[in-house]
C-alpha cells in the first residue's frame, strides 16, 4: 500500500481535461481505417452500424460511470474488479487491461507508420520502420516523464488538433454527398446477421478506450464528481463524429470498401492531391495524440497494481521531483515498442478488442455487486434502472465474445494462464514481505 512519507501523485486532471482525454483515448487510428471495413459489411447503412454499436457501448459506459464514481485512486478496471470480486479476479482484470493498452497502442503506432509512408515511403519497411517506432516510443516516454501537467496539456492540445480535420471533412463534405456514391456501396455476400455482428464488433474496438483515462484517477481533481459527466459527454461527441465522418466518406467515395485509406480518398475528392497530404497529417496527429494519452494513463495501472503488492514494488516508485511513476512509464513504452515491432495493426487490434470485452463485462457486473457490498455508500453517479442496464451490458459483451473463433479464444485463454502464473508469483512475493 502507499506510504504517507513518500511523494504522492499530483491531482492535476480537471473535468474538461478528463472529457478530452476520453475523446482522445477513443479517437485514434480506427476512424482512418474503419469506414472502408464497415461499409464493406453494411453498405450504405453503415452509419446505422455506428449508432447500434454506440448503443451497446453506452450500456457499458453507464456502468463504468457509476462504478468509477465510487473511487478516487488509480487503477481503473483493475481497482473496480478487485473491490468487487477479490484479489485474484482484480489481478486478472488489471493484467488483461494492461495488455489491452499495450496492443491498442502498438496497433496505433503501426498505422502512424503507414500514414507516414504516404509522405516518406521508406518509413514503412525494415530498419526505417523499426527506427520510427522506437523513436516514437522514446518521445512518448519523455513527454510523460516530464510530469502529469505537461502530459495533460499535450493530450488536450492533440485532442483538439485531431478533431479539426475531421470537422473540416464533415463541413466541406456534407454539401457534396452524392446519392450515386451512396448507391455504389455494395452489400457483402455474408449473411446479414453475420455482417452486422462483425461490423458491431469492429466498432466496439473503434469506440473502445474510454476506460483508459479512468486509470489515473489518483491524479484527477475530483473523479467521483467528474467521471460520469466526462464519460457521457465524450461518448456523445465521439458517436456524432463517427457517424458524420462515415456518412460523408460513403457519400463521396463510390465502392469505398475497396479503398485502403478511406479518409484520404474522401479528402482527395474534396481537395485533390493536397487532400491526401492533409489526411496523412491528420491521421498522424490523431494517432500521436492518442499515443500521448495512452502513455499518460496505462503506466498508472502498473503503479496501482504494484502499490497493492500485485507487482514488484519498483513499479510503484515515484520521481521525487516530478511525482511521476517513471519505472512504470519506461516498462510500458518498452513493451509497446516490442509488440509494435512484432505485430501489425490487425494482429494487435484484434487481440485488444477481444480482451477488452472481458474487462467491460466484469465492470458491468460490478455495478450490482458493489451495491450489495457497499449498501450505505452513495456513488458520485447512480445508474438508473441498473437492474436492467448492467445485465444488458454483460449480455452484449458475452454475445460478441461468443461469435469469435477458436484461435481467438485460445489466445485469450493463454493470457489468462499467464496472468495466473504472474498472480502466483505475486502471492509468493507478498508472503515473503
Amino acid at each position: 500500500m502507499s506510504d504517507p512519507g513518500r511523494p504522492g501523485l499530483v491531482r492535476a486532471i480537471g473535468r474538461w481535461d478528463l472529457t478530452l482525454a476520453i475523446v482522445n483515448g477513443v479517437i485514434g487510428s480506427a476512424i482512418f481505417r474503419m469506414p472502408s471495413q464497415v461499409a464493406g459489411l453494411t453498405g450504405a447503412w453503415s452509419p446505422l452500424a455506428y449508432a447500434l454499436a454506440g448503443v451497446g457501448v453506452l450500456l457499458m459506459v453507464l456502468c463504468f460511470a457509476e462504478v468509477a464514481s465510487r473511487f478516487r485512486d488509480a487503477g481503473g478496471p483493475y481497482l473496480y474488479a478487485r473491490e468487487a470480486y477479490g484479489d485474484f479476479v482484480g489481478f486478472q482484470a488489471g493484467w488483461l487491461t494492461f495488455f489491452i493498452r499495450i496492443t491498442a497502442l502498438a496497433a496505433n503506432l503501426n498505422v502512424f507508420v503507414l500514414y507516414l509512408g504516404e509522405l516518406a515511403p521508406a518509413a514503412r519497411e525494415g530498419a526505417a520502420r523499426a527506427a520510427v517506432i522506437l523513436a516514437l516510443c522514446a518521445v512518448l516516454a519523455a513527454i510523460n516523464l516530464a510530469g502529469v501537467r505537461q502530459a495533460t496539456w499535450a493530450v488536450d492540445a492533440f485532442t483538439i488538433a485531431k478533431l479539426l480535420p475531421l470537422v473540416l471533412l464533415v463541413v466541406f463534405g456534407l454539401p457534396r454527398v452524392d446519392t450515386a456514391a451512396l448507391g455504389a456501396q455494395p452489400l457483402p455476400a455474408l449473411a446479414a446477421h453475420v455482417a452486422w455482428t462483425d461490423a458491431v464488433l469492429l466498432l466496439v474496438f473503434a469506440y473502445g478506450g474510454f476506460e483508459a483515462p479512468l486509470i489515473p484517477a489518483g491524479e484527477a481533481r475530483d473523479p467521483r464528481r467528474d467521471t460520469a459527466f466526462a464519460l457521457l459527454a465524450a461518448l456523445g461527441l465521439i458517436a456524432l463524429v463517427y457517424m458524420a465522418v462515415q456518412f460523408v466518406v460513403i457519400g463521396l467515395v463510390p465502392g469505398v470498401a475497396q479503398v485502403g485509406a478511406p479518409v484520404a480518398a474522401a479528402f482527395s475528392v474534396l481537395f485533390g492531391p493536397a487532400g491526401v497530404v492533409l489526411a496523412a497529417l491528420a491521421a498522424m496527429v490523431s494517432i500521436w495524440g492518442y499515443s500521448t494519452g495512452s502513455v499518460l494513463q496505462a503506466p498508472r495501472l502498473l503503479f496501482a497494481m504494484a502499490e497493492r503488492g500485485d507487482l514488484p514494488a519498483r513499479l510503484a516508485a515515484l520521481s521525487p521531483a516530478r511525482h511521476t511513476p517513471d519505472a512504470a512509464i519506461l516498462v510500458f513504452t518498452a513493451l509497446v515498442a516490442l509488440f509494435a515491432l512484432h505485430g501489425d495493426f490487425e494482429w494487435n487490434a484484434t487481440l485488444s478488442a477481444i480482451v477488452r470485452l472481458l474487462t467491460y463485462g466484469l465492470t458491468c457486473a460490478a455495478v450490482l455487486r458493489l451495491r450489495r457490498l457497499r449498501p450505505h455508500e452513495e456513488p458520485g453517479f447512480r445508474l438508473p434502472a441498473a437492474g436492467l442496464v448492467a445485465p444488458a451490458g454483460v449480455a452484449f459483451c458475452l454475445y460478441l465474445l461468443a461469435t469469435r473463433s477458436y484461435a481467438q479464444a485460445g489466445a485469450t485463454l493463454l493470457l489468462f494462464g499467464l496472468g495466473a502464473l504472474a498472480w502466483r508469483a505475486g502471492r509468493g512475493r507478498r508472503a515473503a514481505a
